[in-house]
Parts: structure tokens; sequence; C-alpha cells
């Protein structure tokens, strides 16, 4: 047991990294179909675009001008998430607003599109290869638990340190703030809001917006982490979101916080323990006991039908 002990806080805190990303892309999910009933299939392409936007900020300042290395991660950060809420709103104003009224599938397929179109246009203009994002954190804290080393990378404690800072943030935002408000007030009921005199369109273009600006910080951070992006590393990344949406309950911003960290530390304890092939059945398999037992997710509420 003592030797397992370093081996399970590695994973643990590797786990937790890699959940912080996933309820990062997942409120945005939680966040559009909470208020319009609808799910953004193409939400993942913008977590992928946030994560392009990243690497040529970084490419046009340079590793070598003497810039302080926070600096260029907060410029990098800004021009991302600056760039993909721009490709929120666009997502939102093309492929939802002429079809809100619609049935479901007509959204449902409209998104898709939207995604396929997203995909192709980086593959497009960046290339479908492999592209290599430089190291910008190295190193990390290193210490001995039961004669074992355990490495705590400075990069992953990053992604958890900024990822727990906008989770705060943007509890207190949706809290405290008018536009919060009128987003909870669009939750619970879009005509009544709209006749009490909420600029609903603003609102749900808003939602996309912020969604998007989430995913982006995500997509930088996990670039700069791993180190190599490619067009196509959002549609996993979206499935896996939305799934940890899903698992925390759609609809629940805390429910997709915690469906992010349940489906990391599930992914990489299977990837640790069991085999790197088996981390998605697990993922998966995860979900589908869930919805067995608990459709409506974790901290899920039933929807009450309004009449």
């Amino acid at each position: 047991m003592s030797d397992l002990l370093p081996q399970i806080v590695q994973q643990l805190f590797n786990g937790l990294s890699l959940g912080a990303i996933y309820a990062l892309i997942a409120i945005g999910y939680t966040m559009v179909y909470g208020i319009i009933g609808m799910i953004n299939f193409a939400h993942g392409e913008i977590y992928m675009i946030g994560a392009y936007v990243g690497l040529v900020t970084l490419t046009a300042i340079g590793t070598q001008t003497g810039m302080p290395l926070y600096m260029i991660i907060a410029i990098m950060l800004i021009v991302s998430v600056a760039v993909t809420g721009a490709y929120g709103f666009a997502v939102e104003r093309i492929a939802y607003r002429p079809v809100r009224g619609g049935p479901r599938l007509v959204a449902l397929i409209s998104a898709i599109g939207m995604s396929i179109f997203l995909q192709n246009w980086v593959a497009l203009g960046q290339g479908s290869r492999d592209m290599a994002v430089p190291s910008l954190i190295s190193g990390g804290l290193q210490f001995h638990l039961s004669g074992f080393d355990v490495m705590l990378p400075y990069s992953r404690i990053l992604i958890i340190f900024v990822t727990v800072v906008m989770m705060v943030g943007l509890t207190l935002f949706i809290r405290h703030s008018r536009m919060g408000r009128a987003s909870r007030a669009c939750s619970q009921d879009m005509r009544m809001a709209n006749l009490l005199g909420i600029d609903t369109n603003r609102v749900i273009s808003f939602t996309f917006v912020l969604g998007a600006m989430l995913a982006a910080v995500g997509g930088v951070l996990i670039a700069i982490t791993i180190g190599k992006l490619n067009p196509y590393i959002g549609f996993i990344a979206g499935i896996k979101a939305f799934t940890a949406a899903v698992l925390g309950g759609i609809g629940s911003i805390p429910g997709a916080m915690l469906g992010g960290v349940i489906l990391g530390l599930a992914e990489t304890f299977a990837a640790a323990f069991l085999s790197s092939q088996y981390k998605d059945i697990v993922a998966f398999g995860l979900l589908v006991l869930v919805l067995l037992f608990r459709p409506t997710g974790l901290l899920g509420k039933p929807e009450v039908e309004k009449v």
C-alpha cells in the first residue's frame, strides 16, 4: 500500500488538472443549455480555436523578447479570450438565433454544421498536422513520499490555480452582477424575463461569449502544458466536456465543475492503473451508470414543465 500511495497522489494531482480543463469547457455547455435548452456542439471547436490563437500570439510575441513569463502568458490569454469571444458571438448569431424558434433537431444540425465548418476553417488556415507549442513553464514541485518521488509540474499547478480563480469569479459574477441576475432570470423563465424588460437576445449572446472565453482559457493552458495541438483536438475534448456537464447535471454550473473533476480523475486513474486504452471506456461507462441511476446528473434537478 505504501508503494501505491505516491502514485495515487501523483495521479490525483494529474486528474484534478485535467478535470479543471473539462470543467472550463463544460460550463459553456451547461450555461447555454440552462438558458435556451440547446446544446452548443460547436463549443469544442471554440476551445480548439482558443489554443491556436494562443499559439499564434506566442509566435508573434516571441519567447526571446525579455518579457516576463507571466506577462507573455497573460497576453496569450487576453488575446485568445477576445478572439474566441467574438467567435462565440458569431456562432450564436449565425447558427442558433435564426433557428431558435424551430424544432430542436434543426438547431442540433446547425450546431454540428458549425462545428465541422470551424474545424475545417482552422485546418485550411493552419494545416491539419500536429503543431508544437513551446514549453513556457518547466519544472515543478518535487517531494518524497514513502520513499518515492512525486512531481507536481508548475504548468498543471497553474491550470488548477487559474481554474479556481475563474470559478470563484464566475460564481460571484452570476450571483451579484446585473447581467448575472438577468441570466438566472432567463434560465428560470425566458418568456417572463422578456415581459419584465430583460433583453433576452443580449443575455443569450452574452452566455455564448462567456462560455467561449472560459473555453479559450482552457485551450491556452492545455496547449502550453501538453505542447501539441491540431484542428481536431476540440472534438474529443468537447465530447468529454459534454459528458462532464451531463454527469454533474446539465444546466447546473456547480454540476459542470463537479462533473469535470470526476471525469478527469476517472480518466487519469483508469489510464494509470488499467491502461490508457481503457480511459475512454471508464469515462463513458461512468456516464452511463449516472444516467441509469440518476438521469438528471449528480447536481441536476428534474425539469418542471411550465403550464
